[in-house]
């Protein structure tokens, strides 16, 4: 039995191999988890020293006294308000995260089955998505009202306000990924007697995956501003009521508190969105590493 060895230089040179070809056909090296916490490293320690920049420069301004402490209140102050209102600030938190979450996966699974319906029917693309472009360009602070006004002060608005924010780019993303497939592996599937359902559940999904899952990070961010924005017009709880509340009464730090924990749930949902990428399409998450680890 003849043994596997890499070529020599010599036996490249006959051949016309060069080096790049015999980089792609080695097998890459095992990742361990020392190099995953590098590159989690590579990839978090610039946010990090961004984010050190700005609490340095809030904590200086407020030191100094540069802006009055109504406008800009201290690191201390805002550490205080959390302490004292921890308890009510964390009921208001879980009530927005809710209306988030919730219109979020509303959105999520409504927007991909429009985009599949769009996708698979030239009819239904030319009557439903000018109604979708027609229906995001309108301010959704002025639908805001009108839902208060029909749905009435609980949650309803609020998740429906979420829907409709995230909708969009959910829709716009699963269009994009569902379409990026190689005409060739449709023929193909074709040719091998495959259904509709299983080149889609074979084919068009797994490939539109890498770009639906950056429009749901995106759509992610957004269902959290419809929910505060919801909670503006008419509500008795959540960040958005606190967020009037501590406005109406000039509570700076409170102000600052509400914001810093509306930020919190944003970044959270995000990196959850994240994470479910790595879950659902590891081959892409380790490639995007990869190039990210290869830039630095």
């Amino acid at each position: 039995m003849t043994s596997l060895r890499p070529p020599t230089r010599a036996e490249q040179n006959a051949v016309g191999q060069d080096s790049a070809t015999y980089a792609i056909t080695v097998p890459p090296p095992a990742r361990s988890w020392k190099t995953g916490l590098f590159a989690t490293w590579q990839a978090s320690w610039r946010p990090a020293l961004v984010l050190l920049a700005v609490f340095l420069a809030w904590w200086l301004v407020a030191a100094l006294k540069l802006v009055p402490a109504y406008l800009i209140p201290s690191p201390a102050a805002v550490g205080e308000v959390f302490v004292a209102n921890w308890s009510q600030l964390l009921q208001h938190t879980a009530v927005t995260t809710q209306e988030t979450v919730i219109g979020f996966v509303l959105a999520a699974v409504i927007g991909v089955a429009t985009a599949v319906l769009l996708v698979y029917s030239p009819t239904a693309e030319k009557s439903i998505y000018p109604l979708i472009l027609f229906a995001q360009v309108i301010p959704k602070i002025a639908i805001a009202p009108i839902l208060v006004v029909w749905f009435g002060f609980g949650m309803s608005p609020k998740i429906i306000l979420a829907v409709l924010i995230a909708f969009f780019p959910v829709v716009v993303s699963a269009v994009a990924g569902l379409r990026s497939v190689d005409p060739e592996l449709l023929e193909l599937s074709a040719t091998m007697g495959a259904s509709r359902w299983k080149t889609f559940r074979k084919v068009r999904f797994p490939t539109a995956l890498p770009q639906l899952m950056s429009g749901l990070k995106v759509a992610v961010t957004l269902a959290v501003t419809g929910a505060v924005v919801g909670e503006f017009v008419g509500a008795d709880q959540g960040l958005g009521f606190m967020l009037l509340l501590a406005s109406g009464n000039l509570n700076a730090p409170l102000l600052f508190a509400v914001l810093i924990l509306m930020s919190a749930i944003g970044i959270v949902l995000f990196v959850l969105v994240e994470l479910l990428e790595r879950l659902v399409i590891p081959w892409h998450a380790s490639r995007r590493g990869g190039m990210m680890l290869a830039g630095a």
